[in-house]
């Protein structure tokens, strides 16, 4: 129980309100994520015995409140996950800690478990959005703001006019695109990504008078590929392949990865790929299979199950030696070879990302050869090129849910719950049997 500062408690009872909860959820024909399905996102646990950050929850919620930001303000927030065992070596327990601006609301689901979403206007979403470094050149910077304002308008299907609310919601991982709210140590080149947000305000890649799919990835293979190949959608002749030759400055532009095959066997047992104990003596790619044996046992897997095994497991059992040097994942993408030898399996590969549309680290590329934005977008995006398209006033972001607990700090006097001014302290909002909420100092 909280100490004796706390000077509030409302309980809002399962039968006092009744709310739908929302969905992140994009149009089925949109190709998605916008940048790597694969990438693991800041706050979500390092092992497969660890929900997710997000976690699914039911759609149904049975309690909810609302707060207003101080004016000009922004909200400090923790969020807590239920524990769980993990068989992983450092278990990280998933966790949310951002500062967001706007409006929070807050619904128990019938789970007891708690989902955040944010309402805030929507150049201001643009500016959490964290895809890129905002030290990279400045055309770089527009080129992602607005194929993140094309991508976020096409993708929740915004229809209305300028300034009007956006009521469907958007996630905030790289299942749709990443949005963190407010730095908590802004660096120098933040103002730099600001600036890019707001001198491209209103411009939006469009297709026939619609805001085009404009899916982006971190680093290519040497092309890029159509989105019917990468996200089995119908063909879209903005995201036709081209091929790319700026993208060498990344960091996995190329890489190498050495699989030691006891620990390689430890991965693929886990994963229910492998018999326990037994040993692995040769791995082989033919086409999009890979053939493991050894000890007498041999095993088929397609490319994509062997890869989720092997990121799944090798950072988990194997912290210290998975992933080598500064790779995001241990087997960052699909584009790889594979070479036996006597202990272990070199995987060779290049790139990071899905593979469609714009190759942010090709745009930094292009950028660094003098392309402005316009022109970037264009490489990428079958010509199309920035026009003035109307924006939403406010936008909805879902970014958390599954949660136990919530910590809410206002960064100053003027916040509201429910239509209520709220005294100087934190907000702790617990879920459960009900949705409790805690004010004051303590």
């Amino acid at each position: 129980m909280p100490g004796a500062g706390w000077t509030r408690v409302h309980r809002l009872l399962a039968a006092s309100l009744l709310f739908v909860g929302v969905a992140c959820t994009s149009a089925p024909s949109s190709p998605t994520p916008s940048r790597d399905a694969e990438a693991p996102t800041t706050s979500s646990a390092s092992g497969p015995s660890i929900s997710s950050s997000s976690p699914s929850s039911s759609a149904s919620a049975v309690g909810a409140v609302t707060l207003e930001a101080p004016p000009g303000g922004s909200f400090l927030v923790r969020g807590a996950y239920p524990r769980v065992r993990s068989s992983c070596v450092r278990p990280e327990q998933p966790r949310l800690h951002a500062r967001y601006p706007g409006t929070l609301r807050v619904e128990r689901s019938d789970d007891g478990t708690l989902a955040l979403t944010v309402a805030l206007p929507f150049s201001e979403y643009l500016e959490g959005i964290a895809e890129v470094p905002p030290s990279w050149p400045m055309a770089a910077l527009r080129a992602q703001a607005i194929a993140a304002r094309s991508y976020a308008l096409a993708t929740t299907g915004w229809d209305g006019e300028e300034g009007e609310t956006l009521d469907t919601p958007i996630c905030a991982t790289t299942a749709c695109q990443v949005y963190r709210g407010i730095p908590l140590t802004p660096s120098p080149d933040t103002a730099r990504w600001y600036r890019a947000v707001r001198s491209t305000d209103g411009e939006v890649l469009l297709y026939q008078g619609r805001p085009a799919e404009t899916v982006y990835f971190s680093t290519s293979n040497g092309q890029t590929y159509g989105n019917e190949d990468v996200f089995g959608s119908s063909p879209l002749p903005y995201l036709r392949p081209v091929v790319e030759r700026d993208d060498g400055a990344s960091p996995v532009s190329s890489w190498r990865v050495r699989l030691r095959f006891e620990d390689l066997a430890r991965f693929l047992a886990e994963a229910g790929e492998w018999p326990n104990g037994a040993s692995i003596s040769d791995v082989r790619l033919e086409g999009g299979t890979v053939l493991v044996s050894g000890g007498g046992d041999a095993r088929s897997m397609t490319l994509g199950t062997f890869r989720d095994a092997v990121n799944a497991w090798a950072h988990c059992l194997e912290p210290r030696r998975y992933p080598p040097g500064g790779l995001p994942m241990t087997i960052p993408s699909r584009w790889l070879s594979l070479s036996s030898g006597p202990t272990a399996v070199i995987v060779m590969g290049r790139g990071w990302g899905h593979g469609a549309g714009m190759v942010q680290w090709g745009a930094y590329g292009k950028a660094r050869r003098g392309l402005p934005a316009d022109e970037i977008l264009a490489s990428y995006y079958g010509g199309l090129h920035p026009k003035p398209y109307p924006e939403p006033g406010l936008i909805h972001v879902q970014v958390g849910s599954g949660l136990t607990s919530l910590g809410i700090v206002p960064s100053g006097p003027g916040a509201r719950l429910n239509d209520e001014e709220l005294e100087p302290g934190r907000v702790v909002v617990t879920g459960g049997e009900e949705l409790t909420v805690r004010t004051g100092r303590g």
